[in-house]
């Protein structure tokens, strides 16, 4: 017998769901879904234990995206610093050169 293909991870959460609100047994789900008891519970698990852990986490700190962005904003402000401070070195040398900095217009 063929395996069946393989649920969204959106229609495992809507059985869990069902489950956790006592909507159906894990007996009638997996029937529903045409899978074992077994996934049913391990999806259920994983759901949990997912939920735990994103609830410990809580907004403790910047997610990963944010954090890369946050280094990203610091590392080109550095360079803007250094860019402005190079040019005016160049500023000064060429008017110590070339007289008072003069502009093409």
């Amino acid at each position: 017998m063929a395996r069946p293909p393989a649920l969204p991870a959106e229609e495992k959460v809507r059985i869990v769901l069902w489950i956790l609100a006592g909507e159906v047994t894990v007996a009638e789900a997996a029937r529903r879904a045409k899978v074992s008891e077994q996934s049913v519970g391990n999806w259920k698990r994983q759901l949990l234990e997912a939920g735990r852990a994103s609830l410990v986490a809580g907004k403790s700190g910047p997610s990963t995206r944010e954090a890369q962005l946050e280094a990203e904003v610091a590392e080109l402000t550095e360079a803007l610093g250094e860019a402005a401070v190079e040019l005016r070195v160049w500023k000064k040398s060429a008017e110590g050169r070339l007289g008072p900095w003069r502009t093409s217009r």
